[in-house]
């Protein structure tokens, strides 16, 4: 009896403690990457603000930037990826591809928040000055819960070749 509970004392010690190395740190995974080979079932289109949708724990955000305000917003939107949720985070963290750089987005209530939640995150950078298709990550605790997502802009004018001609051929009428 003494033997197993040692080789069961070993296993544990052996096993090592499930505690993140700084309790400062939060390690956030993507939800993407949890689930390897499955298929997105559903897709998305721009935003209710006009910006780039996309998965963002158990819920949707939006990525939009004004480019004049050097200013970016991120929306966390429900199911419908159109209704605004509000949800409990102290800030989120933006890391940009290219060029690299992070930036710690704000809790900025839209006026129907609830008191403590916010549907609204908001950082600025001059670097968003700068108008290009950005790619990046979205991170933080929300709902006390780790959340990430992954976004990339695209352009999104793709019929405008048409309206160009279009405008073309009526002006030299």
């Amino acid at each position: 009896m003494k033997k197993i509970s040692l080789l069961l004392m070993g296993a544990v010690l052996l096993a090592g403690c499930t505690q993140p190395a700084s309790p400062t740190k939060v390690v956030v995974k993507s939800a993407q990457a949890n689930t390897p080979g499955k298929p997105h079932d559903h897709s998305h289109d721009v935003g209710p603000h006009k910006g780039t949708i996309f998965d963002f724990g158990k819920y949707h955000a939006e990525f939009t930037v004004d480019h004049k305000k050097q200013e970016v917003v991120v929306y966390i939107l429900g199911d419908d990826m159109d209704t605004p949720t509000p949800v409990t985070a102290d800030k989120l963290d933006l890391t940009i591809k290219t060029p690299a750089f992070t930036v710690e987005l704000k809790p900025m209530p839209d006026a129907k928040d609830p008191a403590g939640k916010s549907s609204r995150f908001v950082g600025k950078d001059a670097k968003f000055g700068k108008e290009q298709e950005f790619e990046g990550t979205v991170a933080g605790v929300v709902d006390g819960k780790p959340s990430t997502g992954n976004f990339k802009e695209e352009d999104h004018d793709h019929d405008h070749k048409d309206e160009k001609k279009d405008e073309k051929k009526n002006e030299k009428k």
